[in-house]
This record gives C-alpha cells, sequence and structure tokens, in this order.
C-alpha cells in the first residue's frame, strides 16, 4: 500500500494526554500520513504542543479556531484533508503501532 492516510484530531483541553496521542500516531509502522491537528480554540497549552509537532513534521498540519466544539472541529479539519483513507481520533487517545 502506497496510499496518503490522513488522521485528523479535534483537539481541545488535551494538555496532558496530547504527547502520547502524538507520539502514538507519529510511531505508526506505516508512515506515509497527513495528520490535522484542530486546535479548537483550547484555553491550555494545547495549541502550541500541536505547532511543536508541526514545526518537527512536515506531515503535519495545524488549524487553529474559535471553540465551536468538537464535532465542528472535525469537520474544519475535513476540509483540509489530502489522504486517500481518513482516520479521526481525540487527542486523549493513542494508537497501537499497527493501527
Amino acid at each position: 500500500m502506497d496510499d496518503l492516510i490522513t488522521v485528523v484530531i479535534p483537539v481541545y483541553n488535551v494538555e496532558p494526554y496530547l504527547d502520547r496521542c502524538m507520539k502514538s500516531v507519529l510511531n505508526q509502522h506505516y508512515q506515509k500520513l497527513e495528520i490535522i491537528l484542530v486546535d479548537d480554540g483550547s484555553p491550555d497549552n494545547s495549541g502550541e504542543i500541536c505547532d511543536k509537532y508541526a514545526a518537527q513534521d512536515s506531515r503535519i498540519k495545524v488549524l487553529h479556531k474559535t471553540n465551536g466544539g468538537a464535532c465542528d472541529a472535525r469537520n474544519k479539519g475535513l476540509e483540509l484533508v489530502e489522504g486517500e483513507y481518513l482516520s479521526i481520533i481525540d487527542g486523549d487517545d493513542w494508537l497501537e503501532s499497527d493501527y
């Protein structure tokens, strides 16, 4: 398989969990990924963590927006999808390496 897989992650108040989430996505066996982080106006440091990851990995895109809720954040992320396949996970989730 050589298709691009997009992972959309809505982010709101997940500062304690976001590193684990991101590491689990970045450490996938399959590496042809596009990762879209949607900072939904989070008042904690989640947005800054998103920016840190994007600065370190060109596969990551970050969208900062005014809070509109999880569904709105997911929908905004879907507008940016370029992959052939799509997965949506929450910022406090983590994945097994062969997800």
